[in-house]
């Protein structure tokens, strides 16, 4: 696993977990992650990762076209 350091101006007002969630959302959404890893990313179980992806406006669904197919024949 690597580790990352990044300076944060002051007046940004976040908490260390929103940064971790903030940037294992976004991984996820772009396919980069699956949700158990970014789950993991972010100190969450996955249930709890899937839960709070709509407060950082990211949806649970993917917009692949075939993913959505293999989404479909998996239910």
């Amino acid at each position: 696993m690597k580790t990352i350091h990044f300076q944060v101006p002051d007046d940004v007002d976040l908490k260390d977990y929103e940064y971790t969630m903030i940037i294992a959302a976004k991984l996820y959404e772009d396919g980069k992650l699956s949700s158990g890893q970014a789950a993991k990313i972010a100190g969450l179980s996955k249930r709890a990762f899937i839960e709070l992806l709509g407060r950082y406006r990211v949806s649970v669904f993917s917009s692949s076209l075939s993913d959505l197919h293999s989404d479909i024949a998996n239910a």
